[in-house]
């Protein structure tokens, strides 16, 4: 079968969901085609030969995305093409979408169930949790890593690769659309292939890493066996990864021995500042644990980027004026993508959320648009000052302001709000610190999986299909 598979966005990297289908259905006999949306354009010649296409939803953002490129290919083909939706959000959000749109979607270990479709004999599961053994990704048909995002440090940019050790989360965060679709289990790649993966992404000019799992410490042997692994065939290769708060506390020698491996910086779910919030997201860390982690990790050298999730329903203006003075107190202000400060809380299809009443008497409908159950904050203030954030972040994220100038313009924005609202703020008026001696390492794409689309990301979305 001709079968051509799609990524609208898995965060600036080159898309390893599309990469490693592909590589199951060529081992399969099927003819593969791919194009990835946010580098790329599809038209014509992509549309009219495959029999299959299949789309790559790993993340928020990207389903957003995929149902305008599902419209325009159905528009196009009608039903003589079957579409289906693979990733993450395929099965919390396919059940949302309108008839005959997509004729499957696959969550989990999607891989065998893409080639389950191609050979005529699909899976009826929409999720899929069966152990896979990996074939090499088939990264020849994605575009060069110098098109994706790069690592900035030390006054320099290098081409970055993204592999992920392990798939799913052994946590059950509440707000997390993880634990909905594996609920709290794991699969591994195997360490050969990984290896093997990084040897070509090196080939291809990568000289720093980033780790994608949900959490890479979630399996600490693992994890150390790869690092080790890949740091002997290629000792100079720098890292990055994503793990809890708790890990942190919990393992600071393992960070000691991944520093030394060529780790630079952690991303971490810091999330809020509020003992309410924390507790209702099942975080399982203080606001203080994260001061603590925060100075672990400086301890050895290795950088902290907290991701935050600053308003939820019980998120108040005091806990936003609370963030902000722990952000500038604990000079993370360059180690914070603006984004991070414009998120709210999503509650998707399955979320885990939706079993408590503190959720639930928030709720106000669905919007199968957004692929999102609809909440307001109590208080009217704290929506607005959200709205205000979320485009002032936008709009300088597709202008390409220096972030530092957007952190200036969220505090203002809070200070109006706190102000309006006869609400203390002693700190309002004070000036960022300055940056710190050199600015610390980050990617240069700063979006988030969760972070509603910017109007250039939406645009973007099949863009000359049908044309």
């Amino acid at each position: 079968m001709r079968v051509l598979l799609v990524s609208c966005y898995e965060l600036g990297h080159q898309p390893l969901h599309v990469a490693s289908a592909a590589a199951f259905l060529r081992a399969a006999g099927h003819d593969v085609s791919a194009v990835d949306l946010s580098v790329q354009m599809l038209g014509d010649a992509d549309l009219d030969t495959p029999e299959m296409v299949a789309i790559a939803v790993p993340m928020h953002t990207a389903m957003r995305m995929a149902v305008r490129v599902a419209r325009a290919i159905r528009g196009r083909r009608g039903t003589e093409v079957h579409i289906a939706l693979f990733g993450l959000y395929a099965p919390l959000c396919g059940p949302a979408l309108e008839p005959g749109l997509a004729d499957a979607v696959i969550g989990g270990e999607y891989e065998r169930a893409l080639v389950a479709i191609a050979d005529g004999a699909p899976d009826s599961r929409s999720i899929v949790l069966d152990r896979l053994s990996f074939p090499l990704p088939a990264r020849d048909l994605l575009p060069p890593l110098d098109r994706y995002t790069r690592l900035q440090v030390d006054g320099e940019e290098r081409l970055t690769g993204y592999v992920e050790a392990t798939r799913g989360c052994v946590h059950r965060c509440r707000h997390c659309p993880v634990p909905a679709v594996y609920d709290g289990r794991i699969r591994v790649w195997q360490r050969d292939v990984l290896v093997e993966d990084v040897a070509g992404l090196m080939d291809g000019g990568m000289r720093h890493l980033t780790f994608g799992d949900p959490d890479f410490l979630n399996a600490v042997p693992h994890a150390l066996a790869i690092v080790r692994a890949i740091h002997d065939r290629f000792p100079d290769l720098t890292f990055d990864i994503t793990t809890k708060v708790e890990h942190i506390l919990e393992h600071p020698d393992v960070l000691a021995e991944l520093r030394e491996l060529g780790l630079l910086f952690v991303v971490s779910a810091v999330e809020s500042t509020s003992p309410r919030v924390l507790e209702i997201l099942d975080k399982g860390h203080s606001a203080g644990d994260v001061v603590t982690a925060l100075r672990i990790c400086r301890s050895l050298g290795v950088e902290l980027r907290p991701s935050l999730l600053p308003f939820t329903p019980w998120s108040t203006l005091r806990d936003q004026i609370d963030l902000l003075d722990m952000i500038a107190a604990n000079d993370l202000t360059d180690s914070v993508d603006p984004v991070q400060l414009s998120i709210r809380l999503l509650v998707p299809p399955g979320s885990l959320l939706l079993a408590l009443p503190e959720m639930r008497e928030h709720l106000h409908g669905y919007d199968p648009e957004g692929f999102s159950h609809l909440w307001q904050h109590p208080d009217p203030l704290m929506d607005r000052l959200r709205a205000d954030i979320a485009a002032l972040v936008a709009a300088d994220t597709d202008a390409g302001v220096a972030p530092r100038t957007t952190h200036a313009g969220i505090r203002g924005l809070t200070a109006a709000a706190a102000a309006h609202a006869q609400v203390s703020w002693p700190d309002a008026g004070t000036a960022l610190p300055p940056q710190r001696g050199g600015a610390p390492p980050r990617l240069s794409e700063p979006w988030f999986c969760c972070a509603e689309p910017t109007t250039a990301q939406l645009a973007g979305a099949g863009v000359g299909v049908g044309a």
